[in-house]
């Protein structure tokens, strides 16, 4: 099915697996490497979305799910606005010369197409998926969590969701007072 490399057979999901994981530890050494924090930041929003793909070629979807909504969506935007509100980024940006935008979009829309023919090549080929159960197929999906969230730990869940209230409600309040 696969090459055989230290008695490890190489399938084109591992391959994917390794090749978004080694992506993702060059991204998270490019966001200590830049001197310049816009950067830092841009190549940790890179880092959680290749995180999110690892979770998604793990099948662990929820997990996936919450990587980009929470981490990327969430606090890199805050992240962002924060480094954008006190403009630290602003001296290095008048002095760029090098413009690396098109090299780095051919080589993403190349590696985009790669992945994609990647997945779609063992349906021309005929290559059939291996069937699993459906009890490993239902553990961490959106439904299993839900339902486990929602009948399981219902009193946490709502005691959560009232400090949450409470605590955006109080700064609120502190900042009007400001005003």
């Amino acid at each position: 099915m696969g090459a055989q490399i230290l008695g490890v057979t190489l399938t084109p999901n591992l391959m994917v697996f390794g090749g978004l994981a080694t992506l993702s530890a060059l991204c998270a050494v490019g966001v200590v490497a830049f001197p310049n924090a816009v950067r830092s930041a841009l190549c940790l929003v890179v880092n959680f979305f290749l995180l999110a793909f690892v979770y998604f070629t793990l099948n662990a979807e929820m997990m996936g799910i919450t990587q980009i909504v929470v981490y990327t969506g969430a606090i890199m935007v805050l992240f962002l606005f924060v480094i954008m509100l006190l403009n630290l980024g602003a001296p290095q940006a008048l002095k760029e010369k090098l413009d690396f935008k098109t090299p780095l979009g051919l080589l993403l829309g190349v590696a985009l197409f790669g992945l994609v023919g990647s997945q779609l090549l063992p349906t021309f080929v005929g290559v059939t998926q291996v069937q699993t159960t459906g009890a490993l197929e239902a553990f961490g999906s959106p439904q299993a969590v839900g339902r486990s969230l929602f009948s399981d730990y219902v009193v946490p869940f709502e005691a959560v969701s009232i400090l949450l209230l409470v605590g955006i409600v109080g700064s609120i309040l502190l900042a009007k007072r400001k005003i």
